[in-house]
């Protein structure tokens, strides 16, 4: 056991020089946390370790075991949703509101755009049952 967190440590360090140009694209479900360092080269795997450890929350509320990969305003935006994820969900379905507001905010999103953005998200949740955080996070990020 000790043998294989030595080697998850060690290739984490070893891919960090790659985080600027991976950046944008990081879900942290699938990129940060434990489930990254055990899982770094499978997402999938990497969500699920993710889940089955604590349902995601550390892979978004903490960048300790990800700290060099783990940052911005998407990642940003993954601790906003996971933390205030009941509020957030709740102003989607009225159009507006200061999280929904906050959660674009902190992605940058235009505010001639984000109107737009919302009515999109809402569209496509309307046909969706028991939303997660991540799932609402993919559906934002595809719309922005």
């Amino acid at each position: 056991m000790k043998k294989l967190m030595i080697s998850a440590v060690a290739a984490a360090t070893l891919f960090a020089g790659n985080v600027s140009a991976q950046q944008e694209t990081i879900n942290p479900w699938k990129h940060c946390g434990i489930g990254a360092m055990i899982f770094d080269n499978n997402g999938a795997a990497a969500a699920i370790s993710n889940i089955i450890w604590d349902l995601g929350t550390t892979a978004v509320s903490s960048k300790i075991s990800s700290e060099d990969s783990c940052n911005g305003k998407r990642v940003e935006a993954a601790m906003f949703i996971q933390d205030n994820f009941n509020n957030v969900i709740e102003e989607t379905s009225q159009g507006s509101g200061n999280h929904l507001n906050a959660m674009l905010d902190i992605l940058e999103v235009s505010q001639d755009k984000q109107s737009q953005v919302i009515t999109q998200v809402r569209s496509e949740l309307s046909q969706k049952s028991d939303i997660q955080p991540e799932q609402y996070y993919n559906t934002v990020i595809a719309n922005i």
